[in-house]
């Protein structure tokens, strides 16, 4: 991967968010505590409903788009298919956890694959991250995508918890990242998501886009809806850090490229 003054601003260019609809330009993206408390309380009827699906329709496997492959490739990969493939070859991952199951801290993010500046923090703070403490095994990251500025939101989610199925979350979410468009436009499509499939090596294309609508990515989605409430999130990114195993603290960013912030709140737990 690389580093240093000119891999940051290379990075920096990359995630130079896309146009922002919403009035004001909030540093984060605002959840409604509504729609979290409605994901919540539906969780365990969408659960069931989905039972019926796969009951009724085999599973509710979607066919893979004309013209994308089964198995995904670094050829037949969107923009960014390359670094996103660095970024976390050879770094374990099991379902929305990356690093070492030993590591000493974990942190937690709350993110939307809609979020502009989401992007900003995954292309610009999270490479160097990865190298400094999930490389190391002192750090592990556990994602947790909501589901609020849109149907899109939804869409990205539930494709990126199946690939998750196949411990493939965190490339399926920086691939969006590197090639998101403006929230609330229909960027993330069905085109899109497999796209974004096809772009990672030997992820199961048919398989992410069937799993979608699977109970397994409906009982995980729910979870997150909950721990959402639980930790009274109200933005992404939403970054809550501590030793594994204890329960986590807030990390107060001033912005989504404060990386000094997030790094101090680490080194500090991990000193503890």
């Amino acid at each position: 991967m690389a580093s240093g003054k000119k891999s940051r601003e290379k990075r920096r260019a990359q995630s130079a968010p896309p146009p922002v609809q919403s009035k004001g330009a909030p540093r984060k993206r605002q959840a409604s505590p509504r729609v979290l408390i409605g994901g919540a309380a539906v969780g365990a009827v969408i659960a069931l409903v989905v039972v019926l699906i796969v009951v009724f329709t085999g599973g509710g496997s979607s066919k893979t788009p004309k013209g994308v492959p089964t198995v995904g490739s670094i050829a037949a990969g969107l923009p960014g298919a390359p670094e996103v493939d660095q970024y976390f070859k050879g770094i374990p991952q099991k379902g929305l956890t990356l690093g070492s199951p030993f590591a000493k801290v974990t942190m937690i993010e709350y993110i939307d694959l809609q979020c502009p500046f989401c992007r900003e923090f995954e292309l610009q703070v999270l490479p160097d991250i990865l190298t400094k403490y999930v490389r190391t095994g002192k750090l592990k990251i556990e994602a947790r995508p909501l589901n609020f500025l849109g149907p899109d939101s939804n869409r990205g989610r539930k494709a990126m918890i199946a690939a998750g199925l196949q411990n493939r979350a965190f490339n399926y979410s920086e691939i969006l990242y590197f090639n998101q468009g403006t929230e609330n436009t229909g960027w993330l499509n069905e085109d899109m998501v497999a796209s974004a499939a096809a772009s990672i090596p030997g992820l199961n294309v048919p398989k992410l886009l069937a799993d979608r609508n699977s109970t397994a990515v409906a009982k995980i989605a729910s979870t997150i809806d909950a721990e959402a409430l639980n930790d009274k999130v109200k933005e992404t990114p939403t970054l809550l850090v501590g030793k594994t195993g204890a329960t986590p603290k807030n990390v107060a960013i001033t912005s989504p490229t404060d990386e000094k912030t997030l790094v101090a709140a680490i080194d500090t737990a991990l000193a503890g």
